[in-house]
C-alpha cells in the first residue's frame, strides 16, 4: 500500500500488475468505497485483471485510511481531482476505468472533467436518482456519523453543503448533467443494476444515451458471471491502452 499527499488530502492506493493502466473505483458508497470492498463484490477486478493490466485501486477520501477536510464546497469534482492526482503521481496520462455502485458516479465525473484521459469505461450497477433521494440521505447521514469525530473543522453548514453538492440535484446519475450523456464518445460497457441504490433506469438510460455504450443485463448470478467476465475481458482487450 502507498500513500499520496495531495494538498490537504491523504490518499491511500495500491498498484498491482503490469500492462495498460486500469483505475478501479470501488463500490460501498461514501463510507466504504475503498480497496477492501472489492472483496465483497460479485467479481473482484483486482485479482481478475492484475495478470494483464496495471491495476490501480484506492480508498476514496474519508474512507479507509484516506482523509480530506469536509467543507461546504465538497462535491463530485473533488473526488475526480483525487483520482486524477493518483494517476498523475504514477505518471499515467491515459487509462481505462472500472467502477461499481458509487464508482459509476465517479466515472461519469471523470468523463465530464477529463474525457481525453479515459480510454474506456466499465460501469457496473451505477447509483442513480429515481425516487430515492431519502435513501441517499440516509446513507449520507450514516457516513457523517461514522467520521464526524475526525472532522472538528466541519460545522453543520459544511455537511449540508457537501450533501447538496453530491445528492441535492436532479441528475439521473447524480454527478453529471443528463444532457452530457449523448456527447460522450468514450467506449463504455454498462452492467445493469436492479435495486433502490442502483435503479435499473440509471443503467439502461446510460447505455441508451451514450452512443458508444453497450448494456449487459445479467451478470450477478453465478450462472451469468462467466459470460459477463468474458465480455469485460474482451472489452478491455479491445479498448484499454
Amino acid at each position: 500500500m502507498s500513500t499520496l499527499e495531495h494538498g490537504p488530502v491523504t490518499l491511500r492506493y495500491e498498484t498491482r500488475g503490469d500492462g495498460p493502466p486500469v483505475l478501479l473505483l470501488a463500490p460501498g458508497g461514501l463510507r466504504n468505497s475503498r480497496l477492501e470492498t472489492w472483496g465483497n463484490a460479485p467479481w473482484n477486478p483486482i485479482d481478475a485483471l492484475a495478470d494483464r493490466y496495471r491495476v490501480v485501486a484506492m480508498d476514496q477520501r474519508n474512507t479507509g485510511t484516506s482523509f480530506a477536510p469536509i467543507t461546504a464546497d465538497d462535491g463530485w469534482p473533488d473526488y475526480a481531482a483525487d483520482q486524477l492526482a493518483v494517476m498523475d503521481h504514477l505518471g499515467v496520462e491515459r487509462f481505462s476505468v472500472l467502477g461499481m455502485c458509487i464508482g459509476g458516479a465517479f466515472i461519469m465525473r471523470l468523463l465530464g472533467d477529463a474525457p481525453d484521459r479515459v480510454a474506456a469505461a466499465v460501469v457496473l450497477q451505477p447509483i442513480g436518482h429515481v425516487d430515492n433521494r431519502d435513501v441517499f440521505r440516509g446513507i449520507f447521514e450514516e457516513w457523517r456519523a461514522s467520521i464526524a469525530g475526525e472532522h472538528p473543522e466541519a460545522g453543520d453548514d459544511d455537511w449540508e453543503g457537501c450533501w447538496f453538492n453530491l445528492f441535492g440535484g436532479d441528475e439521473l446519475l447524480w454527478s453529471v448533467p443528463d444532457t452530457m450523456l449523448p456527447t460522450i464518445d468514450t467506449p463504455m460497457l454498462v452492467l445493469r443494476g436492479d435495486d433502490q441504490y442502483h435503479p435499473h433506469q440509471a443503467s439502461e438510460t446510460l447505455a441508451a444515451e451514450v452512443p458508444t455504450a453497450r448494456l449487459i443485463e445479467r451478470w450477478k448470478d453465478p450462472a451469468d458471471q462467466p459470460a459477463a467476465r468474458a465480455a469485460i475481458d474482451a472489452f478491455l482487450a479491445t479498448h484499454a491502452t
